[in-house]
């Protein structure tokens, strides 16, 4: 549904967007990631057909984005960051300017307006102002507003801004039933967010996509050696033995709170935790915790994107100001 082609977008000052590929199947829900001046936004003006790409291509619903900018559009449900509503207008009211805006046949814009209440779970404000309701109400009349016209592709940029933790559920939950039938492309920087709703991320960094997979891949992908935490009960002398056990790298041991607490990094391939236990049991220590650490998808994000800051200094400075 989302075909990206080698996509590149100039600035006068900067290489916004850098040779950019990829895809969005229908079905598919993909998290759009990447830290400030990444390229998240121009890349979403140019599929949504606000900026032309300086080379490159894209098509939405098999529309080139340029050459059938009409029809690519029309394919699309767009939710920006800050969605403007009319705020003096009531939510079907504004529901049904949106369905005719979008072209939505007289007949059928009743039904239409119908249906994106219900999915957007709006009925019961459906004859309240805009203005009198709550964030969350609001954020959801706009994503309705990009629902009303039946797009096949959706792309939500920062859907959940904002919100309370009830309403992030609520528009969570939302997302995952809409990108059942619907190609998806969703940008935001709430982590746990992406865990929970996205079949597939995409990281991009400096203009370029420097990551792509399931959240597992990318954890697995870049878990490297594996650390173990181990914490016993009392103060009891377990460096020595720890680090004598086939397997671990490093020992390093904290006292505190009437309980022993390590972190032992292993060997590539390692994996020690049989061995831990059996030597808390030849000793006598009293386990209570042998666990595993995993690594989050916040872990892969700053390992993946993150550089340095003053390095990069001069030519934030030179490129404020322009889309990000």
């Amino acid at each position: 549904m989302i075909e990206v082609q080698s996509l590149s977008k100039r600035y006068p000052t900067r290489l916004a967007v850098d040779d950019v590929t990829f895809s969005v199947k229908q079905g598919e829900i993909v998290g759009f990631l990447g830290p400030n001046g990444a390229g998240k936004t121009t890349t979403m003006r140019v599929l949504t057909g606000f900026l032309p790409p300086t080379s490159g291509s894209a098509r939405v619903a098999g529309h080139d984005v340029v050459a059938e900018s009409s029809q690519a559009r029309a394919a699309i449900g767009y939710l920006p960051e800050s969605a403007a509503t009319y705020l003096e207008m009531r939510v079907a009211e504004y529901l049904s300017f949106r369905a005719r805006l979008e072209g939505v046949p007289g007949r059928a814009v009743r039904g239409r307006v119908a249906e994106a209440l219900d999915q957007c779970l709006l009925a019961d404000v459906a004859g309240r102002r805009i203005e009198s309701l709550s964030k969350g109400f609001r954020q959801r009349t706009a994503l309705a507003g990009a629902l009303v016209h039946q797009p096949p592709v959706l792309i939500l940029d920062e859907p959940t801004i904002g919100l309370d933790p009830v309403q992030i559920i609520k528009i969570r939950e939302m997302i995952r039933q809409l990108g059942r039938d619907r190609a998806v492309l969703l940008s935001t920087h709430i982590l746990p967010e992406v865990e929970a709703v996205c079949d597939r991320v995409l990281i991009i960094d400096r203009g370029r996509i420097v990551a792509e997979g399931t959240p597992a891949d990318l954890r697995s992908k870049l878990a490297g050696a594996a650390t173990l935490r181990v914490v016993w009960k009392g103060n009891v002398a377990v460096r020595e033995g720890l680090a004598n056990l086939p397997g671990v790298s490093t020992v390093e041991v904290e006292e505190a709170a009437g309980e022993t607490r390590a972190r032992i990094l292993c060997l590539p391939g390692a994996d020690p935790r049989e061995e831990v236990f059996r030597l808390a049991v030849a000793n006598g220590w009293v386990l209570r915790e042998l666990a595993r650490e995993a690594l989050t998808l916040e872990d892969v994000f700053v390992r993946l994107t993150r550089h340095d800051e003053a390095a990069d200094a001069a030519p934030a400075a030179l490129a404020q100001g322009e889309p990000s």
